[in-house]
């Protein structure tokens, strides 16, 4: 099955080229101004579908935006791209998605703080993505790919005020 951790990082790995294109060398003391779009391509999809929508994951980089709306049951995903205020039409159908969803109403962090523990801790470090990624019961995850100035990525899951909650290198 297609799980929304598989997603992102198939997502990160298409789109580096063009976020570290798109993204230059600011660190991550620079608030990005694609972190706003996570909230804007959600509700672009609902007033595209007619309503709220359960999401297994949105994914906003300096290029574009990705979300993955749920359907049937969350057993498949149709993916969607927002880029530069426009949503665009939908892609084909991902079959056998699974994994928790949310609504856009759980997104609930703070724009001007969710990154500002990564800039004090990984000053150097450049905000390749924010993704917002289903939990239990529909809670959120958030999860900060951040690239070093050596080329290392890792993933930063923080909370919805910035506090940083752990750390995996990808």
């Amino acid at each position: 099955p297609l799980h929304t951790r598989t997603m992102r990082r198939l997502f990160v790995l298409a789109f580096c080229v063009l976020a570290v294109a798109s993204c230059g060398d600011d660190p991550a003391t620079a608030e990005p101004d694609f972190i706003g779009d996570v909230r804007r391509a959600a509700v672009a999809v609902e007033d595209e579908l007619g309503g709220s929508q359960e999401f297994f994951e949105i994914t906003a980089s300096a290029p574009l935006t990705n979300i993955f709306v749920a359907v049937d049951d969350a057993t498949a995903a149709i993916p969607y791209v927002y880029r530069d205020g426009v949503l665009e039409p939908p892609g084909p159908r991902l079959e056998g998605a699974s994994g928790h969803t949310f609504t856009s109403e759980a997104i609930a962090f703070d724009d001007d703080r969710v990154l500002v523990n990564i800039a004090d801790e990984l000053p150097d470090a450049t905000i390749d993505s924010l993704s917002v990624e289903g939990g239990p019961e529909g809670s959120v995850r958030y999860v900060v790919s951040a690239r070093s100035s050596q080329g290392g990525v890792l993933d930063v899951v923080v909370g919805e005020g910035g506090a940083i909650l752990s750390v995996d290198p990808v």
